[in-house]
């Protein structure tokens, strides 16, 4: 059983990544949507002051009392907490309206018009109308020759001339169209800036043991800014309700600015059109956090001849549509240390199967769970606990 909290930031958030400020006076850029580490350190903490125990001491290994102790484990094996997918969400009446990242297949254009004041130049449409393309998996001609590893590639094909577009996320029923694999319209997107704005912090780093200003060092970092009643669903498996915060504050991010926390109800299920998958055998998956894979993009359980192996279950992958790799690291506060620097892959990921064998039921748990255990070095306990490899299934 999962549960879920709402988590809404009572002040502006700092969500730095890996990068560097570099130069004197650069700028710190944030990370939106944050990384599920951010979430799964905050209740966790929060669930060991709940308990008694001062962070610093569970660091030590004074663990807390029972059930807590089951549910956190020990720094060095977590417990049974496990992080699910975290989504944006915004108050809407007593709803939570969800908002999900945009697939990687998902390709937006701002349509555009020739103005004759302009010299028949292009520019953006007035009424800020999207056009909405899919890629699809295409092969190219036997006469062409390309580094690609798989048996199809993402094909994008439109004619009109347009701008790319960005900043956008789906709605909760342009996602429920998206999974069953419906047309998208315009209405289906909605701009980040109507849900969170950056604006940015000037600082200046300080000299710890003089307990002064370091001289030349002043810096520039962006915070989130999220709209009012916009805030985060985090669901949580592997716990009793009674045991995760349902009230109160968390810290939240850099600097551990406050963050309310409140019980949030069960969310509508929204998945594939399963019957379909058993028919054609064809299916993706698109990565709804950040995907920390031994094999570099390519999915968990993937053999050398491109069968994709889950539980029992088979199917062959024939094409995927992959952001650039970036890195994710962090602070080990029990071993008072940098985690490891790992490449993932980008979250909205999407990976293309054919020919599925097995039982679906195989497929849906494995929904559930997240992409892990597929191979022998696809565990990482710590990892899964935070809520990397989680997944939807959608029909292709």
């Amino acid at each position: 059983m999962t549960a879920y909290r709402f988590i809404e930031p009572l002040d502006v958030l700092y969500l730095r990544g890996n990068h560097l400020f570099g130069e004197d006076s650069a700028l710190g850029r944030v990370v939106m949507p944050p990384w599920p580490t951010v979430f799964a350190g905050a209740l966790r903490s929060r669930m060991l002051v709940d308990a008694g125990t001062e962070p610093s001491a569970y660091a030590e290994g004074r663990m807390p009392s029972e059930p807590y102790a089951t549910v956190l484990g020990t720094p060095a094996r977590p417990g049974t907490f496990a992080l699910g997918a975290v989504l944006l969400a915004r108050r809407n009446g007593d709803r939570l309206e969800r908002f999900y990242p945009l697939p990687a297949d998902v390709q937006l254009f701002e349509l555009s018009k020739a103005s004759e004041a302009q010299g028949g130049q292009w520019e953006k449409g007035q009424d800020g109308t999207l056009e909405i393309h899919r890629l699809q998996p295409a092969r190219l001609d036997a006469a062409l020759v390309c580094s690609g590893a798989t048996a199809k590639l993402p094909v994008l094909c439109r004619a009109e001339a347009g701008k790319p577009a960005s900043g956008y996320l789906l709605t909760e029923e342009g996602w429920r169209r998206y999974l069953v694999g419906d047309a998208l319209a315009p209405a289906h997107f909605v701009k980040r800036n109507e849900l969170w704005t950056l604006e940015g912090r000037l600082g200046i780093a300080l000299e710890i043991a003089e307990r002064r200003t370091k001289k030349s060092a002043l810096y520039t970092t962006e915070t989130v800014a999220l709209r009012p009643g916009v805030g985060f669903l985090v669901g949580v498996s592997g716990v009793d309700d009674a045991l995760l915060p349902a009230d109160g504050l968390l810290r939240l991010g850099g600097d551990g600015r406050a963050a309310a926390v409140a019980a949030a109800p069960q969310p509508t299920a929204l998945e594939p059109d399963w019957a379909r998958i058993r028919q054609t055998g064809a299916f993706r998956i698109v990565l709804l956090s950040p995907g920390l894979f031994p094999g570099g993009w390519r999915l968990p359980g993937l053999d050398a001849d491109g069968r994709w192996r889950c539980q029992g279950a088979t199917a062959r992958l024939v094409c995927a549509a992959v952001g650039r790799a970036e890195v994710i690291s962090g602070w080990d506060v029990a071993t008072k240390r940098p985690k490891p620097a790992q490449r993932f892959v980008p979250t909205g990921a999407v990976y293309w199967l054919e020919e599925f064998e097995g039982d679906i039921a195989a497929l849906r748990k494995l929904a559930k769970d997240g992409l892990w255990g597929l191979n022998d070095d696809n565990h990482d306990p710590q990892r899964r606990a935070e809520g990397f490899n989680r997944f939807a299934v959608a029909n292709a």
